[in-house]
């Protein structure tokens, strides 16, 4: 049994092109390899990034599947080509399932990932404004136990979401309120202002050879609501996931023990960040 988790995981338009041999060429090789040496069940993750988001804001489900030209970014579009890479093995007779989860919180997140940077900076007291945007949560855990289930019960050639809840940026930064005691954000700014930060980030960052502080990507993304049926997994798979405010909680405590945050008890000053919304999905965290 082989779980292909791996993949590059960057927004920003440096160093794309190594995204494209990690998160395709490296996919379609693993695929290769595993079914060649009578590998009995690969599960491959994917992402809901590939999935189109509906402009209703209404989930949408595994049918839902964007065109490579819908998508924004590097890393979207390679991890729609692996994906397509996963189902093309399956269809020559490779035991290949695919799962897409949506945005996992929890414990470990050490990188940490653009959900759990928001839960960082929300922490050290930069969360100064939100944009009406939001996202599926799943416990990370649950992620790891809907692998599991995906190999045991997930029919080949088949995707299967791994998520919970669809809840708002807003909703999510309230959460961590009640969680926390740190008040939640009320300033939202309009969406139309991120694009043009991205880019001036995008350009600065090309030049700097740093991170961008508003990847391009995650702002286009910011536009959307990605919200997503989680039925099939259910049913098929048997898939429970749990509370997220629970998995919410559990990131807080491992983030206050594990990382340097300032929290806002410190009396530090930090400086603000804008809060926009972006989805993994690509492994649990460490991919």
């Amino acid at each position: 049994m082989l779980f292909h988790l791996a993949a590059r995981y960057l927004f920003s338009l440096a160093g794309y092109r190594d995204m494209y041999l990690d998160n395709v060429e490296g996919t379609r090789n693993i695929l290769r390899v595993a079914a060649n040496s009578g590998v009995k069940k690969i599960v491959y993750t994917s992402t809901v990034g590939v999935l189109s988001v509906r402009s209703d804001g209404k989930p949408v489900d595994e049918s839902e599947v964007a065109s490579f030209d819908q998508l924004p970014g590097h890393y979207k579009r390679t991890k729609w080509l692996a994906d397509q890479e996963a189902f093309k093995a399956a269809r020559e007779g490779a035991p290949v399932v695919i799962v897409c989860p949506t945005a996992p919180v929890g414990p470990g997140d050490w990188k940490p990932t653009p959900t759990g940077k928001i839960i960082v900076d929300f922490l050290a007291g930069r969360m100064k404004a939100y944009v009406e945007t939001g996202l599926n949560l799943v416990a990370v855990e649950d992620v790891a136990v809907g692998h599991i289930l995906a190999a045991e019960k997930g029919e080949v050639g088949r995707r299967y979401i791994l998520g919970k809840e669809n809840l708002s940026l807003k909703e999510i930064l309230d959460l961590l309120s009640e969680i926390t005691g740190i008040p939640s954000p009320k300033f939202k700014l309009p969406r139309q202002v991120l694009l043009p930060f991205s880019l001036l980030s995008e350009g600065i960052a090309l030049i700097t050879g740093k991170l961008p502080g508003i990847p391009f990507e995650a702002a286009h993304m910011a536009h959307t609501f990605m919200y997503f049926d989680c039925t099939r997994a259910v049913h098929e798979l048997e898939f429970r996931p749990r509370c997220v405010k629970e998995a919410l909680q559990r990131a807080v405590e491992w983030f206050r023990k594990n990382r340097s945050v300032a929290c806002t008890s410190c009396g530090r000053r930090s400086k603000p960040v804008l809060s926009t919304m972006t989805n993994s999905g690509s492994s649990l965290f460490d991919s």
